[in-house]
């Protein structure tokens, strides 16, 4: 019987399964897609996640991201990361090269789904097949995490992404956040020819250029650059009702996800991935909902504050003007978020 089956081989998914093989367990990944996998996503890793996979021995591209800069049409205010510095990677790449640690790492990566998941009280049958643990790492909208009843409901605000390249040399190592009334565009440099446009908001089924043009001062900065395939991604709010059921444990945003809004996401997936495979070395699964509480309580009380105050068109108007008129408390508010969780 296998240790572990890591269901989903996406970042999180696949630096579950790193813990898993340092931790001497016999795991392995299960995901359909052939990789690497795309998908819509603002691409900064935050310093806590560059140290944190580079601990874990993947070799990172990209470039090199030194703070937080928001802007409005007028106004710009930017705060240093304090420990450390970023780095802008495409999701391609990162995601080529945690499949490259995995396999140095000798851990199998089974080409299909997991489709359906059993708890036989000391063991799991994923599929018919057993393992004493199954850890789903499956995305926004886990079908594990579905399939074992531990789908929540959410009552904030839907909002979507979008998220394209624009072929363009990078002309800051800032991520810019750009306001607008209808969304936010984030832009990160991720190679010396290339930065990201991911723009979020709550106006489902717009287009991702007429959302641009709700800032003025990026398409501007673009100057007409050529802009490549355009994906999306939502509704972003998911909640699960735990964390643990059985031998089963749910990772990353297969966890619950509150918002891309402070870019903390892979950050909070791989110090939850660490914690999940400290929980099923103890074998004590339960330890990990503690865990999991712990480590997210920060990131998710900034994160649904922001989004939820941020509703009000008026309150969105002034975030900027605020950040100017307090830099040491909105370099604070970075700092926090650019920390390990």
């Amino acid at each position: 019987m296998r240790d572990l089956v890591v269901a989903g081989g996406g970042p999180v998914g696949l630096v579950t399964a790193l813990f898993a093989a340092r931790a001497g367990l016999d795991v392995v990944v299960r995901e359909p897609r052939r990789g690497p996998v795309d998908k819509a996503c603002g691409e900064g890793l935050m310093p806590g996640a560059v140290t944190g996979l580079q601990e874990l021995g993947v070799e990172l591209q990209g470039r090199p991201l030194v703070g937080i800069r928001y802007m409005d049409a007028t106004r710009a205010v930017e705060a240093p990361f304090r420990g450390g510095t970023g780095r802008g990677v495409r999701r391609t790449t990162l995601h080529r090269a945690l499949a490259e640690a995995v396999s140095a790492a000798g851990v199998e990566v089974d080409e299909a789904a997991v489709k359906d998941v059993r708890d036989r009280g000391d063991h799991v049958l994923a599929d018919g097949t057993p393992a004493r643990f199954l850890v789903a790492a499956d995305g926004l909208h886990s079908p594990t995490r579905r399939a074992v009843g531990l789908d929540g409901v959410s009552r904030m605000p839907r909002r979507y992404a979008q998220r394209a390249h624009a072929a363009i040399a990078p002309w800051t190592d800032f991520v810019e956040v750009h306001w607008a009334p209808s969304s936010e565009a984030y832009v990160t440099p991720t190679a010396d020819g290339q930065v990201g446009v991911a723009i979020l908001t709550r106006q489902r089924g717009r287009a991702f250029h007429d959302l641009l043009a709700d800032h003025p001062r990026l398409l501007e900065r673009l100057d007409g650059a050529a802009t490549g395939h355009v994906r999306g991604a939502g509704p972003l709010r998911q909640t699960s009702t735990r964390r643990v059921r059985g031998h089963v444990l749910l990772v990353g945003d297969a966890a619950g996800y509150v918002d891309a809004l402070t870019g903390e996401g892979i950050a909070l997936g791989l110090a939850q991935a660490r914690a999940a495979i400290a929980a099923v070395v103890d074998g004590r699964p339960q330890q990990y909902e503690r865990d999991w509480r712990r480590l997210t309580r920060r990131h998710d009380l900034m994160t649904t504050g922001l989004v939820t105050a941020t509703r009000a068109s008026l309150v969105r108007t002034s975030i900027v003007p605020a950040a100017e008129r307090l830099p040491a408390v909105f370099g604070w508010a970075v700092n926090q978020l650019a920390r390990p969780a």
